[in-house]
């Protein structure tokens, strides 16, 4: 008999978890996204009055921050400076290839910034970061708005769903 409660319990535990490991998933993607839109700026600000180099653009741009981010603009700059491939979209491909990144929407803006990164002049360069850096502000647009509602629905619905399965199982 106390087997099934230690089993019911852990399996509302476990839903329960899971419930509250979707809602930290969706922080995490939303801070990611934050500090690229911060990055982007920076290098909106940098680029046109100093005119750095790609590769040092993309250290400088990463220099004092912390978590995933600096990791591929470090490694994006290593393979900018490498030469061994022919893009900057190709360089940010092999940058990814060898990062673990679980948010897509992280993934999908991080792409469009190296199919714009080194392919036109100044000005080219420019409206391109920018219209990132619009597209990342949109995307935390749409993730801010109704956040709360949905974290909590998350979190509901697994414990919800983990009684559910308790009672078809007891």
């Amino acid at each position: 008999m106390s087997y099934k409660w230690i089993g019911a319990i852990l399996i509302v535990a476990s839903c329960g978890g899971f419930g509250i490991g979707l809602a930290v998933q969706q922080k995490n993607e939303e801070k990611l996204l934050h500090q690229l839109a911060e990055i982007l700026e920076e290098m909106l600000w940098e680029l046109p009055f100093q005119l750095t180099p790609l590769p040092e653009l993309l250290r400088h741009a990463a220099s004092n921050k912390r978590g995933l981010l600096p990791g591929v603009l470090l490694e994006l700059a290593r393979e900018l400076d490498r030469q061994v491939l022919p893009d900057a979209t190709s360089c940010m491909n092999a940058a990814l290839e060898g990062m673990e990144l679980p948010y897509p929407r992280v993934q999908n803006q991080l792409d469009r910034m190296g199919q714009s990164l080194g392919r036109f002049d100044l000005s080219g360069q420019l409206s391109g970061l920018s219209a990132v850096k619009d597209s990342v502000s949109e995307e935390l647009r749409q993730l801010r708005e109704g956040r709360d509602i949905r974290l909590r629905s998350y979190r509901c619905l697994c414990l919800c769903a983990g009684a559910a399965l308790v009672i078809l199982l007891l």
